[in-house]
């Protein structure tokens, strides 16, 4: 039986959704059922095997959609194999070093025993949602810094941590 994950996430202005797109198909192309909601859905977490959750970073803090989802589902993922990943700094520093995850989601890391987490570059162009973005694009402060080969390798890792307990198991 195929393991079913769930890529949950919470944007804005919609590169967090394309990560965790990214992810879903990574996950797939290994051979597991991979699924992407918004974070904001109210989706039932008990019908997955594993679940990821991403979150865009706003001034230190993760998307609120994907803090609420975090919240509502906590026994259902303290339950069952859980990654963060975090998207946001605009500049190649996500790339070049590891950024450890914001307070709010080291503190739910811990809480729920999650696997991992990552922080990918982000990406802010013109036509972004909210003053703030719309000044650090008018700055020149935006771009794209996501590396999706970055984003694929991590996702190939998740997918053979899975599939390599899947076959413990079974034996």
């Amino acid at each position: 039986m195929p393991i079913n994950v769930l890529v949950a996430y919470g944007t804005t202005n919609g590169s967090t959704a394309q990560i965790a797109e990214a992810v879903a198909e990574v996950l797939r192309k290994e051979g597991l059922m991979a699924e992407t909601i918004s974070a904001g859905s109210d989706a039932d977490v008990t019908r997955y095997d594993a679940v990821v959750v991403g979150g865009g970073l706003y001034a230190g803090r993760w998307h609120k959609d994907a803090r609420r989802f975090v919240r509502r589902n906590r026994r259902a993922l303290a339950e069952r194999p859980l990654w963060f990943f975090s998207s946001g700094p605009l500049d190649a520093t996500a790339s070049e070093r590891d950024i450890p995850p914001v307070p709010g989601v080291r503190r739910a890391m811990t809480r729920l025993d999650a696997r991992g987490h990552v922080t990918f570059g982000g990406r802010l162009e013109e036509g972004a949602k909210g003053r703030i973005a719309r000044m650090i694009v008018r700055n020149g402060k935006g771009g794209d810094f996501r590396n999706f080969p970055e984003i694929e390798a991590w996702a190939a890792r998740v997918a053979g941590e899975l599939v390599k307990e899947r076959t413990a198991g079974d034996g």
